[in-house]
């Protein structure tokens, strides 16, 4: 046995196989647990190595065990992979993405940098065989073979295996390094395509212990899957502090009793965060280590960042910080246990807090932890001006059911940009950072986006239960507020809808247009409400009139109140509904206003809107009509043409196909993308007249 320290280069520069073993467990590495943390470490080197190129910044990436096979080919070394093959996979998937993003682009060189790392050259390749270095043969072998054959760009809805968790990991990346990279052919994407090329040659390191064909593989295997309970962050953390401690000459017994807040059950209880349960000290200790280092912490690296920033950057003897970190701890204790009572009004930490839970983030409590930090005198409107901005920034593009993966590294600029900036001047820094804020997986929604969507919104069946609660709470508080009355106790009220859900046989129309406009109505934001206590059925699901006596005589909710007067003289219809939906999303915005004059403009519209256009939109626009010939672009298939139906689809060889890429793959029998594949009368790939209507889209 000989262990070796690896980058990706060096462990994968040779003409070779590694195999998977058919009894290995199948891929199950996930996006919150494992693939967002990766990438968020890929991209931090990167930048740290753009930003200072005299470090050579790495990042460790565990260990791998492989075993010589006792039977090679004459040209390629094979090897077992005995552990590690979570990892040897998801490297070589996201390798592969970021190949494809690059050849697309027109990087050619560094392309074929990253194609080396996952594709033996061909002279090296026996006829017939695949030329990935990294062969499955368990269940996951179809899926990794398809994708990582698959020429770019990819289109995985075309994919045979497009449900597998492979095919999912390399969307996830090829989606977040391609939002990253920014626009091809600017100056900015090919400084970041040749680092990220880079980092993943020679920025991530492995250990790597490789046996011989006769070492006893299992015993090897068992001793590094050891059972036992693993060490959370928070031990770790406590192990190193009272170390370090004891090197200062502390007094630790002391310390411990009055300085380290974390072993009541409050903090050893484990909380949910995305998909994975924590124990709330090591979440509070990540969330902390934000807000001191003004960076985006993955959970995985709380150990290591924390020990990183005491050695290196905190100037702080340990016996000095145990004492804020307690008060810290406490405030944020605090802040938990008051959100979580049922009634009592809040103030805007505290509220923060609670509508984060209703939530299901953690996004902003690094902000709340450095808005109180010990020593900071920030008045209290301050306080409520930021978490106010916050607040909008954050719910605003949950409405919008917008992606909240890269808001984390916002947080985290926002600390670190403002870190030195007086306290008067403050609130208008953190509002304004995040009104500049201008891509899609960033910016905060303007009114008008926020009133187009929730306007015909199916707000009951869109958001989750919590969420929408929440939502309506924030209503009610906001007319609470105007006669001075007490926030609403928060008791998980029962969401009611006025017209109900069951309307047909006690509330009907006429026509079968009139059911189409009604029925519409049903889960909008307009037609729904809080009770006190839920109504029975058949009052609920009954007329008008004996509903509207019911929520006269037993409701305290002020915005069921205001239904039930504004319909003393009629009945509630859809004209009420969108009148009410209407005046609520005016209260919501009122709730989280954005500034004065802020439209919430991003560069990158496509990003936004791609996802939903389709060619019937580009015949709307008057892009391409009925009869519009479209011919194949691949040098296998010139010759081969198409043509567009007025409906929206594509006619090929008589049958009708609903999407490009679907003519494109019964043409090839391949994943095929569409929008790249196929080509108007003047030569423009689809894909181009797309862009032209995304650019013609306000946005």
């Amino acid at each position: 046995m000989e262990t070796f320290k690896r980058t990706p280069m060096q462990l994968f520069n040779l003409p070779q196989h590694f195999v998977i073993p058919l009894f290995q467990r199948p891929y199950v590495w996930k996006e919150a647990e494992q693939w967002d943390p990766l990438w968020s470490d890929i991209r931090r080197v990167a930048e740290v190595r753009i930003a200072e190129p005299h470090r050579e910044a790495t990042h460790f990436f565990g260990a791998v065990v492989l075993q010589a096979q006792e039977v090679q080919s004459r040209r390629l070394i094979a090897w077992n992979v005995i552990d590690g093959q979570q990892r040897l996979t998801t490297l070589q998937i996201v390798a592969d993405a970021a190949c494809a993003l690059l050849e697309e682009a027109d990087h050619v060189k560094l392309a074929g940098q990253l194609d080396d790392l996952t594709h033996n050259s061909e002279k090296y390749v026996d006829d017939g065989e695949s030329r990935l270095k990294l062969r499955h043969l368990n269940r996951d072998g179809a899926a990794f073979n398809e994708v990582m054959l698959a020429e770019p760009p990819v289109e995985y809805d075309q994919l045979r295996q497009r449900d597998s968790q492979i095919v999912a990991a390399h969307r996830y990346f090829s989606a977040v390094m391609e939002q990253w990279l920014g626009s091809p052919g600017s100056r900015d994407f090919s400084v970041k395509a040749e680092e990220l090329t880079n980092v993943l040659l020679d920025g991530l390191q492995f250990v790597s212990i490789e046996l011989d064909a006769a070492e006893n593989s299992q015993e090897i295997f068992e001793t590094l899957n050891a059972r036992g309970t693993p060490l959370t962050a928070a031990d770790l953390i406590r192990n190193f502090v009272f170390q370090r401690l004891e090197s200062e000459g502390a007094d630790t017994e002391r310390a411990y009793r009055e300085y380290w807040p974390f072993e009541s059950k409050f903090w050893m209880n484990e909380v949910s965060v995305g998909r994975n349960l924590v124990s709330r000290s090591s979440l509070f200790l990540n969330q902390w280590l934000v807000a001191s280092t003004g960076e985006d912490v993955s959970s995985q690296a709380t150990f290591s960042r924390f020990k990183s920033w005491i050695e290196h950057e905190s100037e702080q003897a340990m016996k000095d910080l145990l004492p804020s970190l307690k008060i810290q701890a406490e405030q944020y204790q605090e802040f938990t246990e008051s959100a979580a009572r049922q009634g009592g009004s809040l103030n805007s930490a505290q509220m923060a807090f609670y509508r984060m839970a209703a939530s299901g983030i953690e996004v902003l409590k690094p902000l709340v932890i450095w808005l109180y930090e010990p020593g900071r005198q920030l008045p209290q409107q301050d306080i409520d001006r930021v978490l106010g901005a916050a607040e909008s920034w954050v719910f605003r593009r949950q409405i919008l059911r917008l992606s909240g993966s890269d808001l984390g590294r916002i947080v985290a600029d926002v600390i670190a940009s403002n870190r030195e900036v007086a306290d008067d001047d403050l609130a208008d820094r953190v509002i304004g950072h995040l009104a500049r804020l201008n891509v899609t997986s960033t910016y905060w929604p303007g009114d008008d986006e926020i009133r187009i969507a929730l306007n015909t919104e199916s707000a009951y069946t869109r958001f989750p239960r919590g969420r929408l609660r929440m939502f309506l709470e924030a209503i009610e508080d906001r007319y609470r507020a105007e006669t001075g009355q007490p926030q609403i106790e928060r008791k998980n009220y029962p969401i009611e809808h006025i017209l109900p859900r069951a309307w047909k046989d006690t509330w009907p129309v006429s026509s079968a247009e009139a059911e189409d406009e009604r029925q519409e109505r049903v889960h909008r934001l307009g037609n729904l409400t809080l009770l006190t206590n839920s109504l029975n059925s058949k009052v609920s699901n009954g007329p008008w009139k004996s509903k509207r006596a019911a929520l006269l005589q037993h409701n305290t909710i002020t915005m069921t109140g205001r239904v039930v007067g504004v319909t003393e003289d009629h009945d509630w219809d859809e004209e009420m509904i969108d009148d009410r939906t209407g005046e609520l999303v005016d209260v919501l915005l009122s709730v989280w206003p954005a500034p004065d004059g802020h439209l919430g403009k991003v560069v990158d519209p496509q990003a936004k809107a791609g996802e939903w256009i389709e060619l019937k939109h580009l015949i709307e626009a008057g892009l391409l009509a009925g009869g519009d010939v479209l011919a194949a672009t691949h040098r296998d298939f010139k010759g081969s043409v198409a043509c567009v139906t007025a409906d929206g689809g594509i006619e090929l060889a008589g049958k009708r196909y609903s999407t490009p890429s679907a003519a494109g793959y019964a043409l090839r029998q391949k994943a095929t993308n569409g929008w790249y594949f196929w080509a108007v009368g003047d030569g423009r790939r689809l894909r181009d007249v797309r862009a032209e209507f995304q650019n013609s889209v306000t946005v």
